[in-house]
């Protein structure tokens, strides 16, 4: 009778851990790919924090030039958002940053850069500093590093966060490095990003949508709203996803992207924190004002077209429409995380156990 119990218990044993190894964990990140030879751009990435902290270390760790860049990336507000804002152990806050493209692959152009302390090593560094943004042998190359046994504390060090600056199906977007949190979906997050579940597969070199890994850095392409900028313009293109915005021509214009407010046009004002700046107008309407609407939805805008080389702000009127925008939300992430099939399966275990042990 032993023998019985055991053969039966090594069965479902077996049987329980071949399930949970069909299951994806978070593996090798492949590199972002990125074919525009020289290009640059602006990309995001996501930190899941693994310590309490605040936005003004955050700040600092990513060398992130001013706070405002920061929040604008989050849509947190600029006028009650201290420095000193705590962000939770686990919490995710996308990090705004310059990206460069060459041989293949866009790499975060020169920024962070993290000054080595005692008793740190580059495995500590890239999987816990910067939570696995990056890996420790990407970090030894970017930075010539011959052993990466041997750093020295006070040592500058280059961390290579992954991006790209590709236009993807011939539109310009941002590329934004999405961690995957477990239970996630490529449906779902194509659905939450305004995007295909096909594009995020292709970009990514994914052959199906069960190849998702949990803590994987996923390519995500951010559809941008549209503006009046010209091609000539000292920010073109202005690329803002929905729900951020940014500062431009020299912080003296604000511009931000309400998809479902705006019908994904960008919207640009006076940004109010530079007493230096102008009057940035249109003939009688300021920057960001408008007429009334008429009965068609259409109305007329005094919008922000870029600046140049003699720090001009140019403007132009552009017609908008303040019709209801379609939903762009998403459903519901995708079907439940492994954590409940796991839970069902030791429950299935230990019903059918039960028995043998009560005997």
């Amino acid at each position: 009778m032993a023998s019985s119990k055991l053969f039966f218990f090594s069965a479902l044993l077996l049987l329980f851990i071949t399930i949970i190894s069909s299951f994806n964990f978070a593996s090798a990140q492949q590199p972002f790919r990125c074919n525009s030879a020289g290009a640059t751009c602006n990309a995001l990435v996501d930190y899941v924090s693994p310590n309490a902290t605040t936005l003004s270390a955050i700040r600092t760790l990513f060398t992130i030039k001013n706070l405002r860049s920061l929040l604008g990336s989050n849509n947190l507000p600029l006028s009650s958002t201290p420095p000193n804002f705590p962000i939770a152990a686990n919490q995710t806050i996308k990090i705004p940053f310059p990206c460069i493209c060459n041989n293949g692959t866009g790499i975060s152009n020169r920024r962070p850069i993290y000054k080595i302390v005692h008793g740190d090593g580059l495995y500590h560094i890239a999987a816990e500093v910067f939570s696995g943004l990056v890996t420790f042998q990407e970090i030894q190359a970017v930075n010539k590093i011959p052993n990466a046994d041997l750093i020295e504390e006070g040592q500058d060090l280059w961390i290579p966060l992954p991006c790209s600056c590709d236009d993807v199906d011939g539109q310009k977007v941002v590329h934004y490095g999405h961690v995957v949190a477990p239970g996630s979906s490529v449906e779902g997050i194509a659905q939450q990003y305004n995007t295909s579940q096909e594009t995020l597969l292709r970009l990514n070199n994914l052959a199906t949508p069960q190849s998702l890994l949990a803590g994987a850095i996923l390519d995500v392409p951010l559809r941008a709203c549209s503006s009046t900028v010209n091609n000539n313009s000292m920010d073109y293109p202005l690329l803002v996803p929905n729900n951020t915005y940014v500062f431009t021509a020299n912080n003296c214009v604000r511009c931000k992207c309400d998809a479902a407010a705006m019908n994904w046009m960008l919207e640009c004002e006076s940004s109010q924190i530079n007493a230096s700046c102008p009057l940035i107008r249109c003939d009688n309407l300021y920057l960001g004002n408008a007429t009334s609407s008429t009965s068609d939805c259409n109305r007329t805008t005094c919008a922000y077209a870029g600046y140049n080389n003699n720090r001009t702000i140019l403007t132009t009127l552009a017609m908008e429409s303040t019709c209801p925008a379609s939903d762009n939300k998403s459903s519901a992430m995708g079907p439940g995380s492994w954590n409940g099939v796991v839970i069902l399966i030791i429950n299935i275990i230990i019903t059918t156990m039960m028995p043998f042990w009560t005997d």
